[in-house]
């Protein structure tokens, strides 16, 4: 992956020596270089900087003051902080807020690409939780008499609580299928941006829905009451379907 980033520093020299490190560097993406955080900081905020390498100790704006700034603002920029500095003194307090590492000056190339390695192994393990969280599967496998049955979620219509199994009502499918489970393992299964449960004894699926009243759920030609218990849940959704 690429790391876009950019590099803020008030000494002319210092920022063409990160500028140049940045260009050796295979993973990241010079977008700018500024010698004031101010300028930087505006920058910040119109472009999708990931990385900013940033002096501390500037004019008018230090680097300690824009990272606080950024960090109040997270939501907007998301980006992090590697500090360069020539005062390790600001170590502690670039921990404080949230600094992916701290280079003290004058560095080499070795510890930059070290801090830089360093940055490159947070993005990429940010993005894999952010894969993992999007991800939804295509479909489960039920235990169904003696065999196990593939069965694709956007094929179920709704599931319904039977003595000690589960009826997973199919689209197209006549007959649900009948299998040896607890409703609460069907919830536990079941991906909650896709399913919700609305009573004790029914599941159904968000995608599936044909209309909607303040209690109940029409699918197909099944209607479902949405219970007391479950009822708090449904009418958020409610609020979010009807717009």
């Amino acid at each position: 992956m690429k790391i876009n980033c950019i590099a803020v520093d008030d000494e002319p020299l210092a920022l063409e020596m990160i500028s140049k490190f940045i260009g050796q560097t295979s993973f990241l993406n010079l977008m700018g270089k500024f010698e004031n955080a101010i300028d930087a900081l505006a920058f910040i905020h119109k472009e999708p900087v990931d990385l900013v390498f940033l002096d501390i100790q500037m004019p008018d704006l230090s680097g300690m003051e824009l990272a606080r700034i950024m960090g109040a603002n997270k939501k907007d920029s998301p980006c992090r902080i590697i500090f360069t500095t020539a005062y390790n003194q600001f170590a502690i307090e670039g921990y404080k807020v949230d600094a992916l590492d701290y280079l003290l000056k004058p560095y080499n190339y070795e510890e930059f690409l070290k801090a830089s390695t360093k940055a490159l192994q947070f993005f990429e393990n940010q993005k894999k939780s952010i894969k993992k969280v999007d991800e939804v599967p295509e479909y489960i496998f039920l235990k169904v008499e003696y065999q196990l049955v593939k069965v694709l979620l956007k094929d179920i219509l709704y599931v319904e609580a039977y003595k000690d199994y589960v009826k997973v009502h199919l689209v197209d499918k006549p007959h649900p299928l009948l299998s040896l489970t607890s409703l609460k393992n069907m919830e536990e299964l079941l991906p909650s941006n896709k399913f919700m449960r609305v009573h004790r004894s029914f599941i159904v699926a968000l995608d599936h829905i044909h209309s909607i009243t303040k209690n109940s759920i029409q699918i197909g030609k099944s209607t479902i009451t949405v219970s007391e218990n479950y009822k708090e849940n449904f009418l958020k959704f409610l609020n979010r379907w009807m717009g």
